[in-house]
């Protein structure tokens, strides 16, 4: 077969149904192991799944802190953060300093060169080196949770891994590319193509905001290979050589955060590729995108973890030299709330952390959900205390650093930080659809027993074979939501240590809520059936009560832990006990809005401003948007730019 040189122009036709299938294919079908977060939605509070909390090794923990301090010391001594602001670009000698150091294989085994840190330990280093240049972490990030290291450990060849994962621990950057100027979150449309030719497969395609591309030596590509004879077909993953004839980086992108940040714009044509470089079978580059995910999204909330401290940190700071009205600021009720929200927030987002990385690491548990969890409340939360943050400093809080210092003070980058964790809440799957990826996967034990209920294409006797099946799980499951420990006064006592205040109350809480969420997920599929995918306000509700019942486990169980290794236990079980009051409000409030809400109407406003009935209420205005598409020409073909490719070496 000989590669095509008239690549089609237009993109794959794909129904909604066709691209949930898609989307469903790539999941992961089975639980082999246990999982806290998805017994929850169904129901049962599983603490012995989380507590005692689990702990690194001995020898995890001498190498993970030898590695901290030496990266501290660069943190501190080498990464001039206002540069790679001011300059919107990371300098090469910081680059080159953090290969010498080791940093791009903290995650890599130690067999192939690099540092083998566990996840727990890779998270820490992310934060700590976020905290100073959210750039810079979000490069190592981007290179070790999702670019070629990660999908080769769980997916390669010996000899892909042999081959590439020297490179990626020491001297070789790599870039992750899966997004188009047309395809999002809606992979099966596209439109990237790799066609089989002889031992190769030849890419044509223009692929969008790829993180490390500017910068990359190494990429992972997700390209569709068309069925034909002896070929499967579908989304594939190939490792890539960066600088291989035919890839040409069009564009580095510019951001309103992450300055530093090396994305751009990468076409693809008439690239060859060996076919043993091709990840994995053809048709499972999605499968592979999505399980490399599973731990992959644990880097941005440890680093929101690291803002949170650093929120902490000049909030406390700050708010003790400021003050007003005869004493400091931090001591009035309106600004004192704020402090308080961001210590328990941080308090409880580490715990989460921590908690799902060392689940990770020791593989006994099924973390998706946690981790997607984690992702998803980090990158929510982290924003809410940069903003705090912002309101807290005033009008210095709007001020950039420079103009700070130029006036002759403390250049806090406080605005700067809200900017650089906006895009977390986008990253790596926008908040609304980690709503509906985990709300998937929360009723997933739902639609395994009565999916075929709700299912047009299926016969009547499908039906009445999966109706039987429903009534079997549903007699043994409903009576279960009635009742439960969380009713009884002294459940969990050991959450009520002499001398300190008493978190089993809200364990308990956990578990009643835990029952009522169960209660509130099969009313809804009862009333909604077919259409209940089509409610994504009520599911989004749904996992953020999860989410908000997941931070109080993992905050209560961190205190405990905390207390029994004497390590600021008093002060830990205060901070559990304030967040999980704090969580408890937000909680009961999103119970209450399952079905008190403005969901139907908001639908009715839509419509009318989609069909232009509200046109009248954007007049009195000036559009200073400039002329072009909404959506880029990504027309396979030669490209007619410059190469903006910039290798570092």
């Amino acid at each position: 077969m000989t590669a095509q040189t008239n690549t089609p122009t237009s993109r794959p036709t794909v129904t909604e149904r066709e691209a949930r299938q898609v989307a469903e294919a790539a999941r992961e079908q089975d639980w082999r192991r246990p999982s806290f977060a998805k017994e929850l939605f169904l129901g049962r509070f599983r603490l012995d799944l989380i507590h005692p909390h689990p702990l690194p090794a001995d020898e995890d923990v001498r190498r993970g802190e030898k590695f901290l301090t030496t990266l501290k010391d660069f943190c501190e001594t080498k990464i001039d953060a206002a540069r790679i602001e001011r300059e919107a670009q990371i300098p090469d000698e910081t680059l080159k300093g953090l290969m010498e150091l080791g940093a791009l294989g903290m995650k890599i085994d130690r067999e192939y060169g690099g540092l083998g840190l566990t996840q727990v330990y890779y998270n820490k280093a992310l934060a700590l080196v976020g905290s100073v240049s959210p750039a810079i972490g979000a490069l190592l990030s981007a290179h070790q949770s999702i670019g070629v290291p990660q999908p080769l450990k769980l997916f390669g060849t010996q000899e892909q891994r042999d081959t590439f994962l020297p490179r990626c621990a020491r001297t070789d950057i790599s870039a992750f590319l899966l997004t188009e100027p047309d395809v999002g979150s809606d992979p099966a449309r596209l439109a990237t193509t790799a066609v089989p030719d002889g031992d190769d497969y030849v890419l044509d395609g223009v692929k969008l905001w790829t993180t490390n591309g500017v910068v990359a030596d190494l990429l992972v590509v997700m390209a569709r290979v068309p069925k034909s004879e002896g070929h499967k077909g579908g989304i594939t993953a190939f490792v890539v050589e960066a600088d291989s004839e035919g890839i040409t980086v069009e564009n580095r992108n510019a951001f309103m955060g992450l300055r530093g940040l090396e994305n751009g714009v990468t076409r693809f044509h008439q690239v060859r590729v060996p076919a043993a470089h091709r990840i994995g079978p053809e048709g499972a580059g999605l499968k592979i995108a999505l399980t490399t995910l599973n731990t992959g999204r644990l880097s941005l909330p440890a680093m929101c973890v690291g803002a949170g401290k650093w929120c902490l940190k000049i909030a406390r700071e700050w708010a003790g030299a400021r003050e007003q009205w005869g004493k400091p600021v931090a001591y009035h009720e309106a600004v004192g709330a704020k402090i308080s929200f961001i210590a328990a927030t941080t308090f409880a987002l580490e715990a989460v952390v921590d908690l799902s990385s060392q689940m990770a690491d020791e593989n006994r548990n099924d973390i998706r959900i946690e981790a997607a969890l984690a992702k998803l409340y980090g990158s929510e939360m982290g924003c809410l205390m940069a903003d705090e943050l912002v309101q807290i400093r005033g009008g210095r809080g709007f001020e950039t650093a420079e103009s700070l210092a130029a006036r002759g003070e403390r250049a806090v980058p406080a605005e700067q930080l809200l900017r650089d964790l906006r895009i977390n809440r986008i990253f790596e799957g926008s908040t609304e659809i980690m709503h509906l990826l985990i709300a998937r996967e929360a009723v997933d034990a739902h639609l395994s027993v009565a999916g075929d209920l709700i299912d047009p294409d299926k016969s009547l006797q499908d039906k009445a074979r999966a109706g039987a099946k429903a009534g079997g799980f549903y007699a043994r499951w409903l009576p279960k939501l009635v009742a439960g420990p969380g009713q009884l006064p002294r459940s969990y006592a050991e959450f009520h240590p002499a001398g300190h205040t008493d978190l089993s109350t809200h364990l308990r809480y956990v578990e009643r809520s835990a029952r009522k969420l169960a209660r509130s997920t099969f009313y809804a599929m009862s009333r909604w059936q077919g259409r209940m995918e089509t409610k994504q306000g009520f599911l989004g509700r749904i996992v953020d009560i999860g989410a908000e019942l997941f931070a109080m486990s993992a905050a209560c169980v961190r205190a405990e832990r905390l207390r029994t290794s004497d390590d600021h236990g008093r002060e830990a079980y205060q901070l559990a006990d304030a967040f999980c009051r704090q969580a408890r409000v937000r909680a009961d409030e999103l119970f209450a809005r399952l079905w008190t809400n403005t969901d139907d109407l908001d639908r009715r406003v839509v419509k009318g401003v989609m069909n232009g009935a509200y046109t009248w209420l954007e007049e009195g205005v000036v559009d200073p948007s400039g002329d072009g598409p909404w959506i880029a020409d990504a027309t396979p073909g030669p490209t007619e730019k410059e190469n903006v490719h910039r290798p570092v070496h």
